[in-house]
């Protein structure tokens, strides 16, 4: 059985919304990463758009922010394992986040900081694991895509 993970890598004018995921966490605690969590479906209960009601949840959830009428745009999907050992397929959206949006650590427990960076200072953090980059730079050409200037 595979885990569903879906992330949304938000961006306000030039700068991006990181997380610091909690040193606690299982897979990658310490690390940058953008928002995201796990599809989480009831017996019974319809499914329609679960990927972008996911995205929604865990923003939520995790910054605080609702992106109710937000547009989201599919970055990315890739499959990795986690350092348990559990197979995962991961599904990345880019969007903008509101302007009025103040993004904070809603779910502590999981999330022990929001950052703003640009996508150089992504690039260029010691401390920025590669998928997280990698997130980023396809989100940013998503949004290219999306909003062509």
């Amino acid at each position: 059985m595979y885990i569903v993970n879906v992330c949304v890598a938000l961006r306000r004018g030039e700068q991006w919304l990181l997380i610091v995921r909690h040193p606690d966490l299982g897979h990658a605690g310490g690390t940058l990463a953008v928002p995201g969590g796990k599809v989480e479906v009831r017996a019974g209960e319809p499914g329609d758009d679960v990927l972008e009601e996911t995205a929604r949840r865990e923003v939520a959830e995790e910054v605080g922010v609702d992106l109710t009428g937000v547009p989201l745009h599919y970055a990315e999907s890739t499959f990795f394992v986690t350092d348990t050992g559990g197979p995962v397929v991961n599904v990345v959206f880019a969007a903008r986040i509101p302007e009025d949006a103040k993004p904070y650590p809603a779910a502590p427990a999981e999330v022990s900081e929001v950052l703003w960076r640009t996508r150089q200072e992504v690039e260029a953090a010691a401390d920025c694991p590669p998928w997280t980059v990698r997130n980023v730079r396809r989100a940013a050409e998503a949004l290219e895509r999306a909003e062509p200037v």
